[in-house]
């Protein structure tokens, strides 16, 4: 099978490209529910096969036999020929497939990357992928020269399934090793008839039959060996957590990095009166999280009762599988840099207007003050209302609920008492506001925001976002300005803190800003280069969510520990930030760690927006919101840490914040805000 793209030679598509697209499920963004270990053989398998069509190996149903050790030129093949080529004894299919399934991993990372390159798939944010919309798609073998890659393998197998036509060798390789995945059923709408096909085709080749029968023996072994492997997980006293400096300075990650130091990369504590709380930290925990974690893992157990109170059942937060990854693309562009950067003319202006009224002298709570200044944004372009008289009630109602319903720390009837029902009215408040400014008349003119896009969702498919989870949707837009606010008072304390560092990045300020202000475009990586690698060194030592949770659907090996369906995991994906071999000397302030000559951040272990299929979908926005707030008070002031003897520390519950006791004081006002 040829396949053209734009600066790339027509070449044929391998085994192990064709499996992966026949296996991608468009509508869930990932693969057919194929477990990690059959998918490993079946890809294994896909390699041996092309080998032995490209005549590098020989196979039956009792040895595979190298023919020829001469590289064929392809960075996934060459390697498993020159191991094969390197063993003294000769061994069978199955055997190989054993040995080489750990190797699937990257080979189906290096498979899946040469897809998206040759623009045959679209990769998306949280480890997602489709098929590419571009023209660079359209296959000149596949007859009239407009069918996809994708298209293109489905008509030969259909062919030769349901049209009893004659198949090439490469053809039943894919549908044995297809059939051995136990993902016909899928793709295909099947009967008796073809069923007996499938079976007939299967056994027509020597070298696919030995192959799918060696994937086949395969797939049973690891639920017979699991248990043999497995370690006990380690339990950490719970004085080892009550007597660490860093607990003390609620500095989680650093806290969960020292456990799984000394404890290893999955431990867990027995809290008095609660379920054991099972940890996974570090690079290779969040490694798997990011791989294999949506095989194994869901989100909606621990998050139904929280999403209950607003009413809503089934938001992107509780979401998993294809309904959460519709749910994401539909969402995607509201949440995306490119939305933002058509707006940043309103951008510019709540920012300037909130701070217009700041005086030297003025002294202000740190975290109160940043997350009302994001707020004064997010709410016109989000929702296009004002919601700063209503803000403190949304926010604190939102973490009483979080307290209550996530962590557990305090009893249901917190949430309950009379000032909690009356914060609670915050959200009804907002809801009417939203519902009555977003008329068909009155947003003719108006930017898209994401109120658009919820309702419009909610218009065309009122059981897929009911108007019962448009209370949360909607305020969960505002309460974004709790987790961006407290990253902005990060970097403020981190850049007021470090006068050196203030001065590079109010340089680059003074650059952007002096001519008027800079469009999308102007946040070019260098044109920000000290304050783009100064705010990715705040999230690795300040990250807002340390940890996430999920529940175990499907028993899985992580490490070498056995995590047992029904189990609560607490993911502290941030540990990683402050382990010495990830981030050398990692309690150091240090920007240069991004730097191409170092590239720490190139790596597992760094994830301050999560991991996996729930990763922080509004990231880019993020970076480009947080950027342009600490350049414009760069641009205009000089903050200073208050009181002068201030010594930082976390305020950890039930997400990360500076301290309450920090302050920021105006020392400097640069020029003067223009309206």
């Amino acid at each position: 099978m040829a396949h053209s793209t734009a600066g790339m030679a027509t070449r044929q598509l391998s085994l192990p490209e064709e499996l992966l697209l026949m296996l991608l499920n468009s509508e869930s963004g990932y693969f057919h529910q194929v477990p990690g270990w059959d998918l490993n053989c079946a890809v294994i398998g896909a390699v041996l096969a092309e080998l032995s069509l490209a005549s590098r190996i020989d196979t039956d149903m009792k040895s595979m036999i190298l023919l020829d050790r001469t590289q064929v030129g392809d960075p996934i093949l060459d390697p498993v020929l020159e191991e094969i080529a390197t063993e003294p004894v000769q061994r069978n299919a199955r055997y190989w497939i054993e040995r080489l399934a750990p190797r699937a991993d990257s080979i189906v990372d290096m498979t899946l990357d040469r897809l998206v390159h040759m623009k045959i798939l679209e990769h998306h944010e949280g480890e997602f992928w489709t098929l590419s919309r571009s023209v660079g798609q359209a296959d000149p073998t596949a007859g009239n020269g407009e069918g996809t890659a994708v298209e293109f393998v489905t008509s030969r197998v259909t062919k030769v399934i349901f049209h009893n036509e004659i198949p090439t060798p490469r053809d039943i390789i894919i549908v044995g090793l297809l059939n051995t995945c136990d993902v016909m059923r899928f793709i295909f709408h099947l009967d008796d008839e073809s069923e007996k096909r499938i079976n007939v085709v299967c056994q027509l080749e020597l070298i696919g039959r030995s192959i799918a029968e060696a994937v086949a023996h395969n797939l049973a072994g690891p639920l017979l060996r699991r248990s043999a492997l497995t370690k006990k997980i380690p339990t950490v006293p719970l004085r080892k957590v009550l007597l660490n400096p860093h607990a003390r300075k609620g500095n989680l990650p650093a806290l969960f990095a020292d456990l799984a130091n000394e404890y290893g990369p999955v431990f867990k504590l027995r809290p008095p009166f609660k379920k054991p709380m099972i940890f996974l930290a570090g690079p290779e925990t969040n490694q798997w999280t990011q791989k294999r974690g949506r095989m194994y893992l869901r989100a909606k157990d621990y998050f139904s009762d929280f999403e209950k109170i607003y009413g809503a059942n089934g938001v992107l937060p509780s979401l998993d599988g294809a309904d959460h990854f519709r749910l994401r693309r539909s969402l995607s562009p509201a949440y995306s840099r490119g939305r933002l950067e058509g707006q940043l003319d309103q951008l510019y202006h709540h920012a300037r207007k909130f701070m217009a009224n700041w005086t030297v002298g003025d002294a202000f709570p740190a975290t109160s003050l940043c997350r009302r200044m994001v707020n004064a944004q997010l709410s016109p372009l989000f929702v296009g209302v004002d919601s700063q008289d209503i803000l403190d009630d949304l926010m604190t109602y939102k973490e009483r609920a979080l307290t209550t319903h996530i962590m557990k720390a305090l009893p249901k009837f917190m949430l309950h008492t009379p000032g909690m029902r009356r914060r609670a009215k915050a959200v009804d408040t907002l809801l009417a506001r939203v519902q009555s400014v977003h008329t068909s008349a009155q947003r003719a003119d108006a930017a898209r925001d994401l109120a658009d896009d919820l309702l419009s969702l909610h218009a065309s498919d009122p059981q897929f976002v009911p108007e019962s989870n448009l209370r949360f949707a909607l305020s969960a837009a505002l309460i974004a300005s709790v987790y961006l606010g407290d990253a902005f008072s990060f970097t403020v304390y981190a850049m007021a803190s470090q006068p050196a560092l203030y001065a590079r990045i109010q340089s680059e300020a003074d650059a952007l800003f002096d001519g008027g202000d800079p469009d999308g475009e102007a946040f070019t990586p260098a044109a920000i280069d000290v304050t783009h690698r100064f705010l990715m060194e705040c999230l690795r030592m300040y990250p807002i969510v340390p940890m996430s949770m999920r529940n175990v659907m499907n028993t899985c090996v992580v490490e070498d520990y056995e995590l047992p369906v029904g189990s609560q995991i607490f993911i502290a994906q941030t540990a990683a930030h402050y382990m010495s071999d990830v981030f050398p000397d990692p309690f150091t302030f240090d920007i240069d760690r991004y730097l191409p000559s170092r590239n720490e951040h190139h790596s597992p272990g760094y994830a301050p927006y999560g991991l996996g299929t729930h990763t922080c979908l509004g990231s880019k926005w993020l970076e480009l919101q947080l950027a342009i707030n600490v350049l414009m008070v760069a641009h205009y002031f000089t903050i200073e840490v208050a009181p002068a003897d201030f010594k930082f520390r976390f305020n950890p519950l039930p997400s990360m914040k500076p301290s309450k006791k920090l302050q920021f004081r105006v020392s400097e006002q640069r020029r003067e805000i223009r309206a």
